[in-house]
């Protein structure tokens, strides 16, 4: 993957500059998206390029189709019944919703992690090699490896390495969340999705999860949804901002703190809503 690197700021740019700008790569291109819950339609001609080995946030209100837009990315959403979509989204060049597209190669390669922690009731060593295992891995040297690098990929390796076989309900809440992000790592993503994963966590691991973003864009592409306005502005390199389904703006993270182009987003940063 290419290394990360942040956008020039808004002057004229200098030759290393532009062929940064050529260089750098979206892992997904979406494009003129619509999802309806029967209908309800909670997606609106959606647009957005997203960038590789960056942290994209999603901010908006409740019910603006945050939660929605990220599962569409793995295609999550179809699961429900009376949900339908047009539009195309494009992951590594490719539409995923192409009849012939494999919904579970997409999903090996685009992880997730939920609002709430949600560890299997197993030991934290059968939490990591669960999807290994179900992708066909049974070399018990090979698993321990696993092991051994998705909890130290999700910082979490030195806390836990004496206590593997212990059940993982016994973690405490954030260490239950970075479990879950070493379970997402060790299938080897592309893609990293993240609905709020940090909305029930105390300060202080919400701050390990954020360093652990911060750390992990390195190798992955994150997308992350959340209601803390401060927290997209700490971890993030782009923002979209949604409003009633649809993208209001989507910019470099410190132009749309900075100086928003349209009024809904300085009234929804400014706290005037939301």
């Amino acid at each position: 993957m290419l290394a990360n690197t942040k956008n020039a700021p808004a002057v004229e740019n200098s030759p290393a500059q532009n062929k940064e700008a050529v260089n750098k790569k979206n892992v997904y291109k979406v494009e003129q998206l619509n999802l309806w819950y029967g209908k309800d339609q909670a997606l609106i001609n959606v647009n957005m390029d997203i960038p590789e080995n960056e942290v994209t946030a999603i901010i908006g209100p409740s019910g603006c189709g945050k939660s929605t837009f990220i599962k569409t990315l793995n295609r999550m959403t179809e699961m429900i019944p009376i949900v339908k979509t047009n539009g195309s989204i494009y992951y590594r060049n490719e539409n995923i919703f192409n009849k012939k597209y494999q919904v579970e190669y997409l999903r090996t390669k685009v992880g997730m992690v939920f609002q709430k922690p949600n560890p299997f009731p197993k030991s934290i060593y059968e939490n990591v090699v669960y999807g290994p295992k179900i992708h066909g891995i049974k070399d018990k040297k090979v698993l321990d490896e696993v092991v051994e690098k998705s909890l130290k990929g999700a910082a979490l390796w030195d806390e836990v390495k004496d206590r593997l076989k212990e059940n993982a309900m016994g973690l405490s809440g954030g260490q239950q969340q970075r479990l879950c992000i070493a379970r997402c790592l060790a299938i080897e993503p592309d893609v990293i999705l993240m609905d709020e994963p940090t909305s029930a966590l105390d300060p202080i691991s919400t701050l390990k999860i954020e360093e652990l973003v911060q750390d992990l864009k390195k190798d992955y592409s994150i997308v992350i949804v959340t209601h803390n306005m401060q927290q997209a502005g700490r971890i993030s390199d782009k923002t979209a901002f949604f409003l009633n389904g649809e993208v209001i703006e989507y910019d470099d993270t410190a132009t749309i703190f900075s100086s928003p182009q349209d009024k809904r987003t300085e009234d929804y940063i400014s706290g005037r809503f939301g």
